[in-house]
């Protein structure tokens, strides 16, 4: 906006205008409420929080699901990039994930601080609630666990994670095209 003033300084006249007058250019927003921001935001924050779900299995139930406990304890790296590979929509690859998780554990020995970011982003995208406590401290100390009960979550939102998002999700494209549409009957018409 050009200014007015040669000096290119505009000083604010302390009285917001009138309607149908120009406002000064501060900087400084005139109420609390506009296009960006809200009371309403505010509000719509906290009752998010306050609708969290528990996980659908324990941070112990790791021998509900023999397969993946015994793939977890033996290659860890092989559930996490399945869980990021979901947890990603796709946007990265089991394979990535695995190797960087395996580069971080062999160079630092706590792949948990990265595998740690991806349950805080699962989540928040299910809106999960922090149990036992919070996300990295449950990676820390819990680590195979940890990526157990991701495992089971998943697969308990119908996610297959041996075949991968794109997989999910052409699988679900046809489970969806095959569904039948049930024929529309208007009232007094017969079949």
């Amino acid at each position: 906006m050009a200014s007015l003033n040669p000096s290119g300084y505009e000083k604010f006249s302390g009285s917001p205008p009138k309607q149908g007058q120009e406002a000064a250019t501060t900087g400084i927003p005139l109420s609390s409420s506009n296009q960006y921001f809200n009371e309403s935001c505010e509000t719509n924050t906290r009752l998010q929080t306050k609708t969290r779900v528990p996980w659908s299995s324990g941070l112990c139930d790791c021998f509900s699901d023999w397969r993946s406990c015994c793939i977890t304890c033996w290659c860890p790296c092989v559930t996490f990039g399945q869980i990021a590979e979901i947890v990603d929509k796709g946007s990265s690859s089991c394979g990535v994930n695995g190797a960087l998780y395996t580069l971080i554990a062999c160079v630092t020995g706590c792949a948990c601080c990265y595998s740690c970011f991806y349950r805080s982003k699962m989540g928040q995208q299910y809106m999960l609630k922090k149990h036992p406590c919070g996300d990295c401290l449950v990676h820390c100390c819990c680590e195979y666990c940890a990526l157990c009960q991701e495992y089971r979550e998943l697969k308990t939102r119908g996610y297959d994670l041996s075949i991968g998002w794109h997989g999910n999700m052409e699988k679900r494209s046809r489970e969806v095209a095959m569904t039948p549409i049930p024929p529309v009957v208007e009232d007094g018409m017969s079949r």
